[in-house]
């Protein structure tokens, strides 16, 4: 299946010059996210995870599932303020200013073998925040899945050096 036909592109959104990589075409065909979830389950059980981390929210649309298929933990990676026990926090900037993500505390435990999951990997910013996060929770970064990757803007080279796996690229 070629998914790249799934992916609604959307010119100038947010702003102009920019294409928006629209994934609601894919979630919305049952053949598509049906696809979508098998091949990332195939293509990221090398990492023998025990626990995926999805970044909020689309990371959470493919990670419950992928977690559930591996057959390993869920661990949401949230925006700050969101979650309600004792929190780890990383501080990571933006094209204009900063933000912020957190992870429970006793979400997993130490040593535990995380994968990152996410939708987009674009600059690298929030994935590689996730990814201090993770040492954060002294745990063992595993390596990152992206459903799409935009290649020309670099976010590979901003993340740790872990294997990181992309569905199609851009």
């Amino acid at each position: 299946m070629e998914l790249k036909n799934l992916i609604r592109a959307i010119p100038n959104f947010p702003k102009s010059g920019i294409i928006f990589r629209d994934i609601t075409t894919l979630l919305s065909n049952p053949d598509g996210l049906h696809y979508t979830i098998d091949i990332l389950t195939e293509k990221c059980s090398e990492f023998q995870p025990d626990y995926v981390a999805g970044i909020e929210s689309r990371g959470f649309i493919f990670g419950v599932p992928l977690a559930y298929k591996l057959k390993v933990g869920f661990i949401p990676i949230r925006k700050t303020g969101k979650l309600p026990a004792p929190v780890h926090s990383v501080v990571y900037d933006l094209e204009y200013g900063q933000d912020s993500l957190d992870i429970h505390q006793d979400a997993m435990p130490p040593g535990s073998r995380v994968l990152v999951i996410d939708d987009l990997l674009a600059t690298g910013g929030t994935a590689g925040a996730t990814g201090k996060l993770i040492e954060k929770a002294n745990c063992n970064l595993v390596g990152f899945g992206f459903v799409i990757e935009l290649k020309d803007l670099g976010g590979r080279q901003k993340l740790p050096k872990v294997p990181i796996m992309s569905l199609i690229e851009y």
